[in-house]
């Protein structure tokens, strides 16, 4: 392995210049600081993590706090991880993934160990029990995902109460006027889990100013289940034209529920889903949907983070737009019998 006095030899400076320019605590010339880094690029020198930890008081990590739990999707999650590993490796940081169910334990363990020198946290619940411990600590943190109180934090997340009402608001230009919520699985409702209560919210409240009536009811996912809730669904809202999911797993059990009951999509029913655009555009209809964009979540979480641990940073609520794409799944509501 190189080792910083052969980089220094290779530069024509001391080992303490190298030490300097890597460790950025005094001043060094552009040209020297040039030298330098041409060395360690050409040599192919890379520091010991833990020797620049200790000089540096850094760690470089960012622990990313991601429960992954068997009522969640989890291909979104990985793909909001892998989005928060990959900008973070841009700004010179590595990733520290935290899959437990661990709350304010994994809190505790990050803040009080020097595991990581900031933390990002997801799977956010409205009153999240982490919260508390997050507002006391001074390690820098940003949520993806929004609670019912934001003071004192940077959260960053799709508007998913825009999302919703985005949604009823397609189906009512459509003249659909029932309309029901295929939601997730029950549990994630009794966590309040902000993404899916806000987005109920959303909806219900665009649906009464457009009046709309809304039945929503959670699905653990999967054929049987989708069947019994699509039962209870059409057995106290026969006249349901028009569906909106939240649940992926859901999705290609309803569309062949819907043909086996002899409902076309979109000629007798629309379905709007709120999906990754790969799972909307790979079901056997291609779907109208609301994409999520794991993509942008994963940025802003970091971009947001690295600022506030240069110092730069403020708490702020970044939430990003909806966009409706429309595909083959929504249609006019089919005139009354």
């Amino acid at each position: 392995m190189v080792t910083l006095a052969e980089v220094a030899q290779h530069a024509g400076v001391s080992a303490s210049t190298v030490s300097y320019v890597l460790s950025g605590k005094r001043s060094i010339s552009a040209s020297t600081r040039q030298r330098v880094e041409q060395s360690i690029q050409e040599l192919g020198y890379h520091p010991n993590a833990g020797a620049r930890a200790l000089a540096s008081s850094r760690s470089n990590i960012i622990a990313l706090m991601v429960p992954l739990r068997t009522d969640m999707y989890v291909p979104v999650m990985m793909e909001i991880a892998i989005a928060v590993a990959t900008n973070a490796r841009t700004h010179g940081y590595d990733v520290l993934l935290l899959t437990g169910e661990e709350g304010p334990d994994a809190v505790r363990r990050v803040t009080g160990s020097g595991l990581a020198d900031a933390m990002i946290l997801m799977d956010v619940e409205l009153d999240d029990e982490r919260l508390p411990l997050l507002r006391e600590t001074d390690q820098p943190s940003v949520l993806i995902g929004l609670p019912a109180d934001t003071t004192g934090l940077t959260c960053v997340d799709l508007d998913f109460g825009a999302t919703g009402a985005l949604c009823a608001e397609h189906l009512a230009l459509l003249g659909h006027r029932d309309i029901a919520v295929i939601g997730e699985a029950p549990a994630v409702y009794e966590r309040h889990t902000g993404f899916a209560e806000r987005t109920l919210d959303g909806l219900r409240a665009r649906s009464r100013e457009l009046g709309l009536r809304v039945l929503h009811r959670p699905c653990e996912g999967g054929y049987d289940a989708m069947a019994l809730t699509l039962a209870r669904i059409l057995d106290e809202r026969p006249g349901t034209t028009g569906f909106v999911v939240q649940n992926e797993s859901a999705v290609e059990p309803l569309l062949a529920l819907l043909r086996q009951k002899g409902r076309a999509v979109p000629e007798d029913v629309s379905v709007i889903a709120i999906c990754p655009d790969q799972v909307a555009t790979q079901s056997s209809v291609r779907l109208t949907s609301v994409a999520i964009p794991a993509q942008d979540m994963g940025r802003h979480a970091v971009e947001h983070l690295i600022a506030k641990l240069e110092g730069r940073g403020k708490d702020e609520v970044v939430l990003i737009s909806p966009e409706l794409t429309v595909r083959a799944s929504t249609g006019p509501a089919p005139a009354a019998p």
